[in-house]
């Protein structure tokens, strides 16, 4: 796969996001970060939520980096209807795992690129997943591997995926940037 860099700024500091990029022959040409206040709003529905801060990360980006093709993501797992923020310790994450056990959720990522001439696409990308019921001490095992560290919910690509049943819609997506969106958006600013 062609790993010459593209004429684009992927402005997301996720390592998952470049490696997935890089597996349809999309490297980006700088990596940034767009440092936006994450929180979220009053009554802020989770789709409304995940769109605005991909939407605000590439708005971000391009002010930074006028005329240059700009590419950016947010992922959000939505549990019951709430937004999961990343758990500041185990304890926290237990209960995660806990809420997720045995029981459906969502994974969404939004994608948005905006052009060299500041046209900014985006797309949406919802991904239903169900989980086996998971054992005290699966859940204890699973926290304890810290590969949710740093990440919401879990990372789905470590051991996580062994209690994975079901998923309906895209992987990549749940990792972080669904593939075949992200392509088309990237052609349509003209990054071949």
């Amino acid at each position: 796969m062609n790993k010459e860099p593209k004429d684009f700024i992927l402005a997301s500091g996720s390592i998952h996001r470049k490696a997935l990029l890089e597996t349809i022959g999309y490297t980006p040409k700088k990596i940034v970060s767009a440092n936006i206040d994450e929180s979220e709003r009053p009554h802020e529905k989770p789709l409304s939520f995940v769109k605005r801060m991909a939407y605000e990360k590439v708005k971000k980006a391009s002010e930074e980096f006028p005329n240059e093709v700009v590419l950016s993501a947010d992922t959000i797992v939505v549990v019951r209807g709430k937004v999961l923020h990343k758990s500041k310790d185990s304890n926290e994450q237990t209960l995660v795992m806990k809420s997720l056990s045995g029981k459906a959720h969502k994974v969404i990522t939004s994608v948005c690129v905006c052009s060299k001439s500041g046209k900014i696409s985006q797309r949406t990308v919802t991904t239903r997943i169900l989980m086996k019921k998971m054992s005290e001490q699966e859940i204890s095992d699973y926290v304890a591997s810290n590969e949710w560290v740093g990440v919401v919910g879990y990372s789905i690509e470590g051991c996580l995926g062994g209690y994975v049943k079901k998923i309906i819609g895209s992987y990549s997506g749940v990792v972080g940037l669904p593939l075949y969106e992200t392509k088309n958006l990237l052609t349509g600013a003209s990054v071949l």
